[in-house]
């Protein structure tokens, strides 16, 4: 019996000659394309008696290499169903938005210069007066995002003194980070007052003594308690302050500058009203409800806004140039509401209506059953999506969706596998699985080409993830 021959490959110097291999080198460099060569023959020798080309080796090369380079962060096709999914970026910004971010990555940008002057300027000029002319706030600072927010008020008005919040408002944000914790980062001493369900007035009043720094309220934005419930107005939290000199701060954690209602949505309170009702200082998000970059955003007295400018921390927690160019561009779109639901992203999916998102659904599902075959199912079916990122937890928002699941029996493993074959498309679609089905919520789907084009590429990928 002969013994099976070991593999004997082509040189380096052979398959870098090769046409794959010098295509290769032109779209990577001679360095990256050598290092994959060797590693593609060691993989090689070490699997047993094969044979391979210098072509082949190049061809194996040059794939390695294009999945090497591909960027770590890419655009991915959002069908879960979450609007503002915090895993997929959140908010989508505006065209206007894009294009200013653009201009500010391609030259030198009077960022802290102040042109007219000929003299250094501040960075957040560039969007003060946006938001005091939005908000009717006397000033406002930016910084990184709205934890960030409070830990600079927390520890400019209360590093070594005590905070008062009501214990029903202690919330959790994503990725575990609790408002306890940002306090005590932040230098400040939680006092808790009242029950998880039931906070009065007299609780904060018999809570006040010399070592209270400020009032805070944190708005529960992404749940609600219902039932046997209490809590304390803004007005008369700001009215105890004030009585006994306290600055009172209003977190409002996601943040609107417009009424929702009059899209149909539920009223969210707004950074004006929270300032109306009486807070010296107002957070929120700039990514969230208010649809532009990564950003937070304090609003409120001249006097205290001064104050958070001269901590230390503003520095490590501020803003650089494409986000304020980004965020100035987004508020710049709140000066014409009639037009915001056309040209800000979020409200545009926000809004989208339930009759056009199933003629979408009734066009797509077709195109998709083909695709994946006829031991699948395919459904065109209502859904309800969700805004997202702890805005509006109880508002569902009427959409449509398509529906996999395997035509016979349930089977977990191959739903599982179907979701992952649509992950591997060129731009990945994400959507969401539930009692043994794939589902895809179309209310953010508006590249209808772009999602039917990939289900070609979804075939290759298909048998094998569906062995």
């Amino acid at each position: 019996m002969n013994k099976p021959q070991s593999f004997r490959p082509p040189s380096v110097d052979t398959v870098l000659r090769s046409t794959a291999g010098d295509l290769a080198i032109a779209q990577h460099g001679r360095m990256a394309t050598t290092d994959a060569v060797r590693h593609i023959i060691e993989r090689l020798r070490g699997g047993g008696p094969v044979a391979a080309s210098a072509e082949q080796v190049g061809r194996m090369a040059l794939d390695r290499l294009e999945v090497q380079s591909r960027p770590s962060q890419r655009p991915v096709i959002n069908l879960t169903g979450t609007v503002l999914h915090t895993n997929l970026g959140r908010a989508l910004l505006a065209e206007e938005a894009i294009e200013a971010v653009v201009a500010a990555m391609r030259a030198p940008t009077n960022l802290e210069y102040e042109i007219e002057a000929g003299q250094r300027g501040e960075r957040d000029a560039h969007v003060r007066g946006l938001v005091r002319e939005l908000t009717g706030a006397e000033d406002a600072i930016l910084v990184n995002n709205n934890a960030s927010a409070v830990l600079l008020v927390l520890n400019t008005l209360a590093k070594d003194r005590e905070a008062i919040v009501s214990r029903g408002e202690l919330i959790e944000i994503g990725g575990a980070f609790r408002m306890p914790d940002i306090m005590a980062r932040a230098g400040a001493t939680l006092r808790e007052v009242g029950t998880t369900n039931r906070t009065h007035l007299k609780d904060y009043a018999e809570a006040i003594g010399p070592e209270t720094g400020l009032l805070m309220k944190v708005h529960t934005s992404n749940y609600v308690v219902q039932g046997f419930t209490a809590e304390v107005e803004p007005t008369e939290l700001a009215k105890l302050a004030r009585q006994h000199e306290l600055p009172f701060v209003d977190d409002l954690g996601s943040g609107t500058l417009i009424d929702l209602s009059r899209w149909g949505l539920r009223r969210e309170k707004t950074v004006q009203d929270a300032l109306k009702g009486g807070a010296d200082l107002v957070t929120f998000s700039g990514d969230k409800l208010l649809g532009g970059p990564q950003a937070g955003i304090i609003a409120g007295r001249k006097d205290l806004i001064a104050k958070l400018a001269k901590n230390p921390l503003k520095r490590a927690l501020r803003l650089d140039k494409l986000r304020l160019a980004a965020l100035e561009a987004t508020l710049r779109l709140y000066r014409d509401p009639d037009r915001l639901a056309r040209r800000l992203p979020t409200l545009r999916l926000f809004t989208r209506h339930p009759a056009e998102l199933r003629g979408l659904a009734e066009r797509l599902q077709p195109k998709v059953a083909a695709a994946i075959g006829a031991n699948w199912t395919v459904e065109a079916t209502d859904c309800a999506s969700q805004i997202g990122s702890g805005a509006l937890p109880l508002e569902t928002l009427p959409s449509a969706a398509l529906a996999l699941r395997p035509a016979g029996k349930s089977a977990s493993s191959a739903v599982e596998k179907l979701a992952a074959a649509f992950r591997a498309v060129p731009v990945p679609v994400i959507g969401r699985i539930a009692q043994g089905t794939l589902i895809f919520d179309l209310r953010c789907l508006e590249d209808e080409a772009l999602f039917a084009a990939q289900l070609d590429a979804l075939k290759p990928e298909l048998s094998d993830a569906l062995a």
